[in-house]
């Protein structure tokens, strides 16, 4: 498995709105990929890159889905419980629910949960969820 990397890198690094951090960032990721060794991104540093790019960029539902399949595909990325977050993907694209929602979903289906209680009235509509 290769290094893995925090928020603010992969947020340098996607905006790139500090240049000596993108940089730092951008050799950084160089250099694991031509170790072989490439990057791990966990599902925590996932849903805080989503929401900040959300949050504090104001980027679009479908430009972060972009952002994140890409990410998804890249050879030298590796993701946690990728199958987890290609379905939370899938179901955001046409729902109204946070990302959050969508993964802890997917990741509870995952691991055997019949169902995914919840007060948020948006989550509550999606598949395997249930009003609390």
């Amino acid at each position: 498995m290769g290094l893995g990397g925090d928020t603010h890198v992969f947020i340098r690094f996607l905006v790139q709105d500090d240049e000596a951090q993108c940089e730092k960032a951008r050799k950084l990721i160089k250099r694991e990929v031509a170790a072989g060794t490439g990057i791990f991104v966990n599902q925590l540093v996932l849903l805080e890159t989503e929401w900040v790019l959300r949050s504090r960029y104001s980027l679009a539902k479908n430009r972060i889905i972009e952002i994140i399949s890409d990410l998804l595909e890249a050879s030298d990325v590796q993701c946690e419980d990728e199958p987890a977050t290609e379905e939370a993907l899938f179901t955001q694209k046409d729902a109204s629910a946070d990302f959050a929602d969508c993964l802890i979903g997917a990741k509870n289906r995952r691991l055997g949960c019949r169902a995914t209680a919840t007060f948020d009235v948006r989550a509550a509509k999606l598949a395997g969820f249930v009003a609390a």
